[in-house]
């Protein structure tokens, strides 16, 4: 076996292990006896059927109508019999694939949140894309290939037992073929008709690598441009006031376009590789049909064998080829599982690895304990290593203010992404004080849902009085919107921004944070809002260590001090008297 091989199994294996020793096992165990119990059963009735056809053809070539009748209701029983297995079989296999979906489904949905890798992710990039196709499509496909290759109607341990049943039954009725060898007289070969099925099987085989082979990374490409094409298209539900006002539709429509035309032209790809593929596998199934019976037809003819023997034989043939030819008939099947591991396995592994390097001692330590905010010589870098600030320091008092101040693109919000702890890149110490710490940026974020869940994000459950809610709302300028708490809309489209970041400031007086960072957060309010908002903070008993960045020099009196990013780059100048 090849090394690429082992990989691709022992990735395969890596996924599907974790949920048969989970605290769900038994349950899978136990599905899992039942539908291997039910293949089992399955190969039996087969092999009842391989008799049934012996003895049927036997009448009929005997003209025995008694022995007719009676091979018909034999058939009858083992019929129904086929019926209820099967019907059981698929049902059970989809109710275990179900189970081992949700169970995969909520593990990959925590390792992506764990650590806050899915921000990473969207950071370092690293070739993983489409993190949430992969859990939403790829783990669908996971289990569903897994369970259909393996335990499945036609899959492995069906192929594998059907192949056990059958070859002592083909090597009785094969008998011997005597092969001339010239003058050397001639070899008898006994079980001759096992030793044409292992040698079509294994030519088919072959085959069906060579010219198959290249599927697998063609799917592997199309999940990922399906994945694409589907997430513009979301793009553009989620911005449609914006594109709408820019009159973008001509530009998202080139978008759309170019998006398809890679899903087009690599199912085109896939078309062209499956018709060589389906050429090839359809002639070899066709002629597995006469191929049995060409090879017995010397011995039928010569009257060594019976007609039902015969169709027996040709039975016996045809379902040994069968488990032979398991990987010419499943090929599809196994280079889009493969597809599908490659993706799962890529995302897993990556994931994990950001999760691991978040919980190992960081370059930027970060510690909570005291009150209010201090910074130590906090060096940030891009995620490429590019240095980006040096020298930040800052030391806050609870109720301390400060304003960070600098030119566009000079690493304002990165460096509040750094103080809120979420910016891994650098080097230095942050100590947060005790308490709840909150990060309000440019555009904050509203779950889809009612106002009151908005309102609450992420502690949706936490009980507030529907009054005190209705309050902060008056408070913020959002009073119209009291009697709309139950409401459940799409928020973030009902409102526009300078309403969302009213909001936002409604969630900081109900949250009462020890500190508190805000990132352009009145950026779209006029002055006149934007000075009542802030003089809401400035009352509050609670009163946070704050943090701000902004351009408006309206901003300075409501802080005490101004940091300049120059002067923590420069480490010469220290932090300037607010204005006022």
């Amino acid at each position: 076996m090849s090394e690429k091989k082992r990989n691709f199994l022992h990735d395969a294996w890596r996924l599907a292990k974790p949920y048969w020793s989970s605290e769900d096992r038994w349950r899978a165990w136990a599905l899992l006896i039942a539908v291997v119990a039910l293949n089992l059963t399955s190969v039996y009735i087969n092999v009842r059927f391989n008799m049934w056809n012996r003895d049927f053809f036997n009448a009929i070539q005997e003209y025995n109508w008694a022995a007719f009748k009676y091979q018909f209701m034999v058939f009858g029983v083992i019929a129904v019999s086929a019926i209820v297995v099967t019907v059981y079989q698929v049902y059970l296999q989809q109710m275990l694939q179900i189970r081992w979906r949700r169970w995969l489904t909520r593990r990959y949905v925590d390792l992506w949140l764990d650590e806050r890798a899915y921000y990473r992710l969207q950071l370092e990039g690293g070739g993983t894309d489409n993190p949430d196709q992969r859990i939403s499509d790829d783990l669908d496909r996971f289990t569903r290939s897994s369970i259909a290759l393996t335990i499945g109607t036609s899959g492995f341990l069906n192929a594998g037992v059907t192949l056990v049943s059958f070859l002592g039954i083909l090597w009785g009725l094969s008998g011997s073929a005597a092969i001339p060898l010239g003058p050397l007289g001639k070899v008898e070969i006994p079980g001759y008709m096992v030793w044409f099925a292992l040698i079509y099987a294994v030519g088919g085989t072959w085959l069906t690598f060579k010219i198959g082979r290249p599927l697998v990374r063609l799917n592997f490409d199309q999940q990922r441009y399906e994945a694409d094409f589907r997430f513009s298209m979301v793009r553009l539900r989620e911005n449609t006031e914006s594109i709408a006002l820019y009159g973008g539709e001509g530009r998202e429509r080139r978008n759309f376009v170019d998006r398809f035309g890679h899903v087009v032209g690599n199912f085109w790809s896939i078309m062209k590789r499956v018709k060589r593929l389906n050429w090839y596998t359809s002639g070899y199934t066709q002629l597995a049909i006469v191929f049995p019976y060409l090879v017995a037809a010397p011995r039928y003819f010569a009257k060594q064998i019976s007609f039902g023997v015969l169709q027996q034989t040709a039975d016996a043939f045809g379902q040994v080829q069968t488990s032979l030819s398991f990987i010419v008939n499943s090929y599809a099947d196994i280079a889009e599982w493969q597809s599908v591991v490659q993706r799962l396995s890529g995302f897993d592994q990556r994931a994990r690895a950001i999760a691991a390097a978040a919980r190992a001692p960081q370059s930027i330590e970060l510690i909570r304990g005291g009150t209010g905010l201090a910074v130590a010589n906090l060096d940030i870098d891009l995620p490429d290593g590019t240095p980006l600030l040096r020298g930040v320091t800052l030391d806050l008092a609870p109720g301390d203010s400060v304003l960070i101040s600098a030119p566009t693109g000079t690493g304002k919000s990165t460096l509040l992404r750094a103080l809120a702890g979420i910016w891994p890149y650098g080097r230095g110490h942050i100590r947060l004080g005790e308490g709840r710490t909150l990060f309000v940026p440019q555009r904050p974020y509203l779950p889809l849902g009612s106002l009151h869940t908005a309102l609450l994000y992420p502690e949706e459950d936490r009980a507030v009085a529907k009054e005190r809610l209705e309050e902060v709302l008056r408070e913020v300028g959002l009073g119209t919107f009291a009697d709309k708490l139950d409401t459940v809309d799409n928020w973030a489209q009902r409102l526009s921004l300078g309403e969302q970041q009213r909001l936002a400031f409604a969630r900081i007086l109900l949250t009462e944070p020890a500190t508190l960072f805000l990132d352009e957060a009145t950026s779209a309010l006029d002055e006149k809002a934007e000075a009542a908002l802030y003089a809401l903070l400035r009352e509050v008993p609670w009163r946070p260590a704050m943090v701000s960045v902004g351009h408006r020099s309206t901003l300075r009196a409501f802080h005490d001090r101004v940091l300049p990013l120059a002067a923590a780059i420069d480490r010469e100048e220290k932090a300037l008297p607010a204005a006022g």
